[in-house]
């Protein structure tokens, strides 16, 4: 059963991190960055390295997600601008 729910997770990591990759849209693609790492943080999970799980939740998808949106907004503020 964890076999399948492995197998599951990574999958879902591939086809979330695919469709980052081929979207056209980059806020579309910072959030499925994200998804990517909260697939990082149910796989810690499963391994049982709930230290590096929090780690990559609090840090990897969190901080990394606020500061892509932040520096979006501050350059597409900038475009506006010119």
């Amino acid at each position: 059963m964890i076999g399948l729910l492995i197998l599951f997770t990574f999958l879902s990591i591939i086809i979330v991190a695919l469709g980052a990759i081929l979207s056209k849209d980059i806020t579309q693609s910072v959030m499925l960055f994200m998804g990517v790492g909260l697939g990082s943080v149910v796989l810690f999970f499963i391994f049982q390295a709930p230290d590096v799980a929090l780690t990559e939740a609090v840090i990897g998808t969190g901080l990394s997600t606020a500061v892509f949106l932040l520096g979006i907004r501050h350059t597409s503020q900038e475009e506006v601008e010119s």
